[in-house]
């Protein structure tokens, strides 16, 4: 598979959204989260046969087919990394699938169809120092974003404000309504965290291991792409080569712009980043390499770099032969509002 060739994945009809530039975002866009698969302490002794890949904005799912090379059974620590999650300001809205503090992604994992009991390390940072033990002792949720951590913050009495604030771990920020009672605390940490468990893969044979999550998805409601002025902008570039958008996907922008006589038309997009690398640290490459995109509808566009073939209506395969990836997929699917 060659990461970075253009393909637009067309469909019926003038449906279209569209990016919407990194500083042109609106307060009701979100932001995705990279999010990728299994890391494996690194060995010469395991090799992956095969990895099957499906990406939707409803769920992500992985299979896959490991083998001890050695005469011995092998016991290897696996590792999901979850992407390092921090706030800042107000207007900083991340896309985050569900609000449960100790499984925000709903990860699950199986090995050999037998479900895998794991292990959450969950670290709070700030200023490179950990601050775990300081935010559990004043029970404050660790994870930054949700609700319940803003509340719980607010709860606190002045003098453990002023605390948080010399350690870098918040900040106060007024509501913009004014006066000392419309003051917030906001959580400027960073929280870092990985599901582990220890495996045993068996003496020469194979073992399948699957897992699953939500990703986060990022949404934008409102399109500047679609606007001839954003062509001059540096990010209409970016957004060009990062989803490889070619000049079917930019014709029909083009279209729906003068369908609706608005450089802003009703469209909204979709994103998913999935972190392909971190499946690098085996013995050898990876012999079998199958990715699925999901759209959703058949009426949806899709677009993503890797020379995608159709398989069904709302469904793109991308597959390669002994396979090492190096870098990460991006996906934009949009939508009409």
């Amino acid at each position: 598979m060659i990461l970075g060739v253009c393909r637009l994945l067309p469909f019926s009809g003038t449906l279209l959204a569209v990016l919407v530039a990194a500083n042109a975002w609106a307060n009701d866009s979100t932001a995705e989260l990279a999010t990728g698969g299994l890391v494996l302490t690194t060995t010469a002794d395991i090799e992956m046969r095969s990895e099957e890949l499906f990406l939707s904005v409803d769920e992500i799912r992985v299979a896959y087919r490991f083998f001890n090379k050695t005469a011995q059974n092998k016991i290897v620590t696996v590792a999901f990394p979850m992407p390092d999650i921090s706030v800042s300001g107000l207007n900083n809205n991340l896309a985050l699938p569900t609000v449960n503090p100790e499984n925000i992604f709903d990860f699950s994992t199986r090995a050999d169809g037998q479900p895998v009991e794991t292990r959450l390390e969950q670290r709070v940072f700030a200023r490179g120092v950990d601050q775990t033990e300081l935010l559990r002792k004043l029970g404050v949720p660790i994870q930054p974003e949700l609700e319940s951590t803003n509340k719980a913050l607010d709860a606190l009495p002045q003098s453990q404000w002023q605390l948080l604030t010399e350690r870098g771990l918040a900040e106060a920020q007024d509501d913009g309504v004014g006066g000392d009672s419309h003051k917030h605390l906001q959580a400027t940490w960073t929280l870092k965290a990985t599901y582990y468990w220890e495996q045993t893969f068996p003496a020469q044979n194979e073992l399948l291991i699957e897992h699953r999550y939500k990703p986060s998805v990022g949404r934008s409601a409102v399109t500047s792409l679609a606007s001839p002025d954003a062509r001059g902008q540096s990010w209409y570039q970016e957004y060009l080569r990062k989803y490889c958008l070619d000049k079917y996907f930019l014709g029909a922008l083009e279209n729906a712009r003068k369908a609706e006589n608005s450089d802003f038309p009703a469209l909204q997009e979709q994103r998913i980043a999935y972190i392909l690398k971190t499946a690098a640290n085996w013995a050898a490459p990876i012999k079998s390499f199958r990715m699925v995109v999901d759209k959703g509808d058949p009426k949806n566009l899709v677009s993503f770099c890797g020379n995608p073939s159709k398989i069904s209506p709302t469904q793109f395969e991308v597959k390669a032969s002994n396979y090492t990836p190096t870098g990460n997929v991006d996906v934009l699917i949009l939508t009409k509002k």
